[in-house]
């Protein structure tokens, strides 16, 4: 169980902060950087369920867990147990992201299927949905780039992949089932 009873620690004053296995590295470390944008998404999501109800928000919850179990899992450098806690890292498993994808094939079955790229926006949950979106898919290009590098769990890598696909179904389904998308028209301002 995660006991925070103070908050500031002043031991990131000097730029470097601890990894889940207590390793010290910058602030702008690769992994920190996937992580703190993981992050980020969670927080995009808290504003799009400002604007959501039902099953939409009950979805957005289990995101937002999933979230906080992928930073767990990007903040852990080592793939095996650990030795001294005496137990297995917290990992992305296939189980979540066959979740996402049960849920995007659900969602596509109310979907007509596209003829044009669409413009973020529409209603304030596709447009926060929308931004959930663009900034899963940044969170995946510096999660693919830390695995460049280094270990980095696939599930994770497909997590975030898959993820975005959600966001953006979702956007479609929160657009009153896609009628009221906001279509692309290229070179429509020359």
């Amino acid at each position: 169980m995660v006991v925070l009873n103070k908050i500031y620690t002043r031991t990131g004053d000097a730029g470097e902060t601890a990894l889940g296995n207590g390793t010290r590295v910058a602030k702008h470390d690769d992994r920190v950087e996937a992580y703190g944008t993981v992050d980020e998404v969670n927080a995009t999501v808290g504003l799009a369920r400002l604007h959501a109800g039902g099953p939409m928000d009950q979805r957005l919850a289990l995101i937002q867990n999933d979230l906080f179990d992928l930073g767990a899992d990007l903040c852990r450098p080592d793939m095996d147990r650990d030795a001294e806690a005496g137990y297995a890292p917290l990992r992305i498993v296939a189980t979540q992201v066959a979740r996402l994808e049960a849920e995007i094939d659900e969602m596509n079955t109310r979907l007509t299927p596209l003829r044009s790229f669409i413009l973020p926006g529409g209603s304030a949950l596709a447009a926060h949905l929308h931004l959930c979106r663009t900034v899963c898919r940044r969170a995946e290009r510096l999660a693919t780039r830390l695995a460049a590098q280094e270990p980095v769990n696939p599930e994770a890598v497909r997590y975030l992949n898959r993820l975005s696909d959600w966001f953006f179904v979702a956007g479609r389904i929160a657009n009153n089932d896609g009628q009221d998308d906001v279509l692309w028209v290229p070179g429509a301002n020359r």
